[in-house]
């Protein structure tokens, strides 16, 4: 398979793109310097090349990724993502936070009910936290239970998390404001 990775500006910082022939095989968040981006991305990927003319169909998930982080709405589910070498379960749990609209939440819990079993919720908590594709797979929009925020691995942490949502305006189910 080749693959490919490109680094590109956003409206928190730059972020990646790595790519193979069957779609997206991961995403890095925005960081403020190109080069600690750059530098992850080669390590997740020692295998792909770096490169200034990406696809189309990678253009246009840059373009709605940006969209995304100005505080635009779309939903990312036009962006082909590779889940070959991803466990069964979490390809389950990757196909229901693609569904959540931007500016919405699931929390752990409901997650877990959807996929029926309501003891699931820390192996989805920790498929998440494994999510190759962070903002495509919105693992953001998912909170802990009574409108607590959870956790977040990507680089900033819960704080990552917090801006993410707040962009999207996002509301705790059956509360007020997320955050206030």
């Amino acid at each position: 398979m080749t693959q490919a990775f490109h680094i590109f500006e956003t409206a928190l910082g730059h972020a990646g793109l790595a790519w193979g022939d069957k779609g997206l095989i991961g995403c890095h968040l925005p960081e403020r310097q190109a080069e600690s981006v750059r530098s992850r991305m080669r390590k997740r990927f020692p295998e792909a090349a770096e490169t200034d003319a990406p696809p189309p169909e990678i253009e246009s998930a840059m373009a709605e990724i940006r969209r995304l982080l100005e505080g635009e709405k779309p939903m990312l589910t036009e962006v082909e993502i590779d889940a070959a070498r991803v466990p069964e379960f979490n390809r389950r749990v990757y196909e229901i936070a693609r569904a959540i609209p931007p500016g919405e939440t699931l929390t752990y819990g409901e997650i877990a009910v959807k996929l029926g079993d309501k003891l699931l919720a820390r192996d989805v908590g920790q498929a998440l936290g494994a999510n190759p594709w962070p903002i495509v797979v919105p693992c953001h929009r998912v909170t802990a239970a009574g409108g607590k925020l959870g956790g977040f691995s990507a680089p900033g942490g819960a704080q990552t998390k917090l801006r993410l949502l707040t962009i999207e305006g996002a509301k705790a189910a059956a509360q007020g404001d997320l955050f206030g």
